[in-house]
């Protein structure tokens, strides 16, 4: 069992240390690893066979799920669901930074429904930069209100960690993501709470500018949203249409009236075949968002013979009593809240890759020791997202600094504080509904 334990240890420091430095691409990390190990513990490839089979298995739900969910929202920013809500927001802030700074912060909330922080970016920089330049708000706020609200966003099972906590864990998207949406709620309210500090202290230092948008000035907005290429898949008629389809899907995923794959499926096929009832706009629409989708399922998948093999092998049971062995009695009951404080430093410093698919189905087996519900641990386990959109191995960050023209750096110390603001009100949000247990 000690040698089981010291050989799992050193796969999962093996793994983050080749997909940290880039050795490896977390893809193929994600198999070679496990097997090579696996045979060194003196396992065969009859079994190791089984083992990754069964894990893609588990996660096969998921990654189905990832799949549908990422072409949905392609197929809505494609017929322009947001644009209407984008540009009301951009007439209604006018030159009160109070206004201008929420606005951003529900801009890049709404953005990032889609999952990507590239996305995200680009779409409320493009927006908002030239207000923010026009009245001479602070652009540092314009790097941490996104960032804040992509930390938040970034929990929905289409994001990323949800998935890959999901995945390494063997779980339901029901039993992890849904029991969250509240603690979500309070994430968000304490963006734009932020967001209002910001405001009211732009305001007291510039006043409120006298800005008055004219169909140019909206015209110039369209185009600086980075869509004016794709205004030919706009479906403004339809607007009511993909606006009630999103509403149901959101609430058919809180009421749980079918998996959350069988939604997604059934609204992206509704959403595709109203909006482009042509064949070939059809194909060029799901192709058009096909690399983003291959690049997150194939990675879902991948992570299923990892977590297949770890799990067949003993290896995160061996590693799991080597730890239960180092923790305190009387802290094991407090495992959940243990693991989502340092889920902020832990995916700050490693990639989710690392973190979600190394260390914590470590975390989820040692909880199981003290009765400790692995959905428990999972949840906690996102809870740290906001901090870790601030680290440099996130490379969206570097394009907003980028595109914003602030130092990364600089925005390094002004942000951290908020970001880790953001993650304490999620933390107390779930505890108080309930999504984790003191």
């Amino acid at each position: 069992m000690i040698m089981l334990s010291w050989l799992g240890f050193l796969m999962v420091a093996v793994f983050m240390y080749l997909i940290m430095t880039k050795r490896l691409s977390a893809i193929v990390a994600l198999v070679i690893v496990p097997i090579v190990f696996a045979l060194i513990g003196g396992f065969g490839f009859a079994e190791l066979g089984e083992m990754a089979l069964d894990g893609i298995k588990k996660i096969a739900p998921t990654g189905v799920m990832l799949l549908f969910a990422i072409l949905y929202f392609g197929i809505m920013i494609d017929a322009g669901l947001f644009e209407p809500l984008i540009n009301k927001i951009l007439r209604l802030v006018k030159g009160d930074p109070v206004k201008i700074v929420i606005g951003t912060a529900v801009l890049s909330m709404l953005v990032a429904l889609d999952g990507d922080g590239t996305t995200t970016y680009i779409i409320t920089v493009s927006a908002m930069l030239p207000l923010y330049r026009r009245v001479g708000i602070n652009l540092m706020i314009l790097t941490v209100i996104p960032m804040l609200s992509m930390g938040v966003m970034n929990m929905t099972p289409w994001g990323g960690p949800t998935a890959r906590a999901i995945s390494a864990l063997h779980l339901d998207t029901s039993q992890v993501f849904t029991p969250l949406i509240p603690a979500m709620l309070f994430g968000l309210a304490w963006v734009i709470f932020v967001a209002y500090l910001f405001g009211k202290k732009e305001r007291k230092r510039l006043g409120i500018a006298d800005i008055t948008f004219t169909d140019e000035d909206q015209k110039a907005f369209e185009e600086q949203l980075a869509i004016a290429e794709h205004l030919g898949y706009r479906r403004p008629k339809l607007l009511w249409f993909n606006a009630l389809l999103t509403i149901g899907l959101m609430v058919g995923l809180v009421m749980n009236v079918l998996p959350l794959t069988i939604l997604f499926i059934l609204a992206f096929c509704l959403a595709v075949a109203v909006n482009y009832p042509n064949l070939d706009d059809q194909k060029k629409r799901m192709a058009s968002h096909a690399a983003n989708a291959q690049a997150v399922v194939a990675m879902v998948f991948a992570a299923g013979i990892f977590t297949g093999i770890i799990t067949g092998t003993k290896m995160v049971d061996a590693m799991a009593t080597s730890l239960v062995a180092l923790i305190p009695e009387s802290m094991g009951a407090h495992l959940p809240v243990i693991v989502a404080i340092t889920s902020m430093p832990f995916t700050y410093f490693m990639s989710n890759d690392a973190y979600y698919f190394g260390v914590l189905p470590i975390l989820a087996q040692t909880a199981a020791t003290y009765g400790i519900d692995p959905a428990q641990i999972a949840r906690a386990s996102i809870l740290g997202q906001p901090v870790h959109v601030l680290s440099p191995l996130y490379a969206a960050a570097y394009l907003l600094c980028g595109m914003v023209g602030v130092d990364f750096g600089e925005n390094q110390k002004f942000i951290l504080k908020w970001a880790v603001g953001t993650s304490l009100a999620l933390i107390f949000g779930a505890l108080v509904t309930g999504a984790l247990i003191l």
